[in-house]
């Protein structure tokens, strides 16, 4: 009973120790934030030209800005995070003492600060010494960070968000893209998968499957591809030097993305996966690194994937003009310009219905594959439907359309192969045909 006791005034005291500690620490007056004192006084981020950052972990990290790039210099040299250190120099030169709490302190260790637990060093342009600044832990309120400048004697507080700023190892520092080029001047993308091999380019602002066939090509697909090679980052570094790619199976890549950008290209190789990681390297750097192995399913996609499945480019707010043919009957639409320079649809020389009309393309241009097959489809020698839409500045498109049982085939005079299409989408165009007739 006594040790029961004993234990429950244990857990009382504590918790009264605790409780004191978080109402005396909220309870402090905050500075005036107009008047927060700052440390660096008028430091602009720009001016910081070196950094040293040691992390909690113990890892030092020292950067180098030239040119206006950062760059790592200690432990490794490597091209450094942008965003990192522009975040990093911002908050050097925006930090500000929430309040003094020790003008004097006795013992530092009481605040994580001998030794500090994270410390961060730079030399602003035109000076040789560094200035530091120490961190220490969090306030019981988890608020604040204790701090203190080495040169002087006071404990302050500064906003707790900064832990997560400053608080970096070497790895976290550094540029962690897998693949490093620019989006806006891609102009072909290359993709070995195995024995699978396709090629795509791009032609003003339109994508097209070049290889194994000569195809439109999914413009949302292919700039998914890229988006997602230009954001994935290293999950971690397993050989620096790059001096065993075979242990890695990178001399036998099970994939290969090319990314070209005019006469210069970026090549990321993919080998072994490993403990849920891929591994791949960056041709233009020695380190082998790996990444989430959902990289390859999100690139290298079959072709199916790739080809666009839209039977018409043109839309009906574009189209300017359709002939139908269906079975013996051959419908011609005709847009001219009405009074108030409205849209006014013809036939055979005569005003139909605009919304009839309007509709009628819409469902027709919404058209699109659910799949692809090499070959023509039988049923397209005695087509339930050929289309030609014009539209844009003498633009066309014909599109054919059969029927076998309950399936509905389609296919492109420009492109090979044959589109497999939901019969729904085919039953409301030929409606659609029937309340314009």
């Amino acid at each position: 009973m006594s040790r029961i006791w004993s234990t429950g005034l244990m857990v009382l005291v504590l918790g009264g120790l605790v409780g004191y500690i978080y109402f005396v620490d909220s309870k402090q007056e905050p500075s005036d934030a107009t008047n927060r004192e700052k440390p660096f006084g008028t430091l602009q981020a720009d001016d910081i030209e070196e950094v040293e950052v040691r992390s909690a972990d113990g890892e030092t990290t020292r950067l180098q800005k030239a040119e206006g790039n950062w760059q790592l210099v200690e432990p490794v040299k490597a091209a450094a995070d942008t965003s990192e250190m522009t975040t990093i120099a911002s908050s050097l030169a925006s930090l500000e003492i929430q309040r003094v709490v020790d003008e004097n302190p006795a013992d530092l260790k009481q605040y994580g600060l001998e030794p500090a637990r994270i410390e961060v060093a730079f030399r602003p342009k035109g000076e040789k010494e560094l200035k530091r600044v120490q961190i220490g832990e969090k306030t019981p309120t988890g608020t604040d960070l204790y701090a203190r400048l080495p040169d002087q004697k006071r404990v302050f507080l500064v906003s707790s968000f900064l832990d997560a700023t400053f608080n970096k190892n070497t790895f976290a520092l550094r540029d962690r893209r897998i693949l490093v080029f620019d989006r806006n001047m891609v102009d072909a993308l290359e993709l070995t998968n195995g024995a699978s091999k396709t090629q795509l380019v791009k032609s003003g602002a339109e994508w097209r499957l070049a290889s194994p066939i000569a195809v439109r090509a999914d413009f949302a697909a292919v700039e998914g591809s890229l988006e997602r090679l230009s954001s994935t980052q290293m999950q971690s570094i397993v050989d620096p030097e790059g001096k065993d790619l075979a242990k890695y199976g990178l001399t036998k890549p099970t994939g290969t993305i090319v990314v070209k950008t005019g006469s210069s290209s970026a090549t990321l190789t993919l080998g072994s996966t490993e403990n849920a990681l891929l591994h791949a390297k960056d041709s233009s750097r020695p380190v082998v690194f790996t990444i989430a192995p959902i990289l390859r399913e999100d690139v290298l996609r079959g072709i199916s994937e790739f080809r666009r499945k839209d039977l018409f480019d043109g839309r009906a707010f574009t189209a300017t003009r359709v002939e139908i043919k269906r079975g013996a009957e051959t419908i011609t639409l005709e847009k001219s310009k009405g009074k108030d320079n409205a849209d006014v649809w013809k036939s055979s020389g005569k005003d139909i219905d605009s919304a009839k009309a309007d509709d009628l393309l819409t469902k027709l241009t919404a058209l699109r594959a659910a799949s692809f097959e090499d070959r023509p489809h039988a049923s397209l020698k005695a087509p339930a439907l050929v289309a030609t839409v014009h539209f844009g500045e003498n633009k066309q498109e014909t599109v054919t359309i059969g029927r076998s049982g309950t399936d509905v085939f389609a296919s492109r005079s420009d492109e090979p192969g044959t589109a497999k299409v939901d019969g729904i989408g085919l039953d409301d165009v030929m409606k659609a045909i029937d309340e314009v007739k």
